[in-house]
């Protein structure tokens, strides 16, 4: 059955993504985008969340990418929907915003969304995040992780499957150890030092993830693009983890940890941070 409004750009065994946005000139820029970057991509393009419901009935979708705000209904009734309807078991489903961040610490996107994705990032950022995803984060950008667990038997884990993807893994046991770390890159011209900072939020000594949030933030100085910080938290108290965002954290990741949704948030970190201080570098050189 044909949909109208789709457009697809089929390849076999491909990785099958479903782009819903009223603006056809931001679908096909994501498209181009897409069939640029992400191998053997077939992508699906819906204006409406009608459209979108259609195709989902047609066959398999690798994952689904939405406004906020569609021609006929709100991006997270059409998210709802997917989770209610689609003849897999599970969707990654992708809500592209200009207000992300707001909701983000509103806790407001619900149960039905996987992930977000602020679009004042680009959308050369957004094929980044998407390619983590259907790709399990293959092609790793490398770059050096600082990670903060004081539990042993964890922090192995962890640290086997960051280094399964390409990734250098300074562990430390607390807060504490890491500022340390962080003074000690700084006073060698490192700057940041760390790619990446992965924190728990109850650790070993006196300071919580949340005091190594607002160190690296108030003292340090290091904005998110600089020094990107993932929260892994076990807490599900909405206004925890807005407290969190708020302090200055990049994103959480909900334990238990689930490995292709730490790698894929980790990596789309990386990948961002290195294209932000890349503009800055540009602009100082200019």
């Amino acid at each position: 059955m044909s949909v109208a409004g789709i457009t697809r750009h089929i390849s076999s065994d491909s990785p099958r993504i479903m782009v819903v946005d009223g603006s056809k000139v931001v679908r096909k820029m994501i498209e181009s985008l897409l069939i640029k970057d992400v191998p053997n991509v077939t992508v699906i393009s819906c204006e409406t969340g009608a459209e979108a419901k259609a195709a989902l009935q047609e066959g398999v979708v690798d994952l689904v990418t939405t406004a906020l705000r569609l021609p006929d209904m709100d991006g997270l009734e059409l998210a709802h929907f997917v989770r209610e309807h689609a003849p897999q078991a599970y969707i990654p489903i992708i809500v592209v915003s200009g207000d992300v961040q707001e909701r983000l610490v509103n806790r407001s996107f619900g149960d039905d969304v996987t992930d977000y994705f602020d679009k004042s990032l680009g959308f050369a950022a957004l094929t980044a995040f998407i390619h983590g995803y259907v790709a399990g984060g293959d092609d790793p950008p490398g770059g050096e992780v600082l990670y903060v667990e004081d539990s042993k038997v964890v922090a192995t884990a962890t640290r086997r499957m960051l280094e399964k993807h390409g990734l250098t893994v300074t562990h430390v046991i607390s807060v504490e150890d890491a500022i340390a770390h962080l003074e000690t890159a700084m006073a060698q011209g490192r700057i940041p030092g760390p790619d990446i900072v992965l924190t728990d939020v109850y650790l070993k000594g006196g300071l919580t993830g949340a005091d190594l949030l607002d160190h690296v933030r108030k003292v340090f100085g290091y904005t998110k693009a600089q020094l990107p910080i993932l929260v892994m938290t076990g807490d599900d108290n909405p206004s925890n983890q807005s407290a969190l965002l708020r302090a200055g954290a990049n994103d959480l990741v909900q334990k238990p940890i689930e490995e292709r949704l730490l790698v894929t948030k980790l990596l789309f970190q990386l990948r961002v941070g290195r294209m932000m201080r890349e503009k800055v570098a540009q602009s100082q050189r200019a």
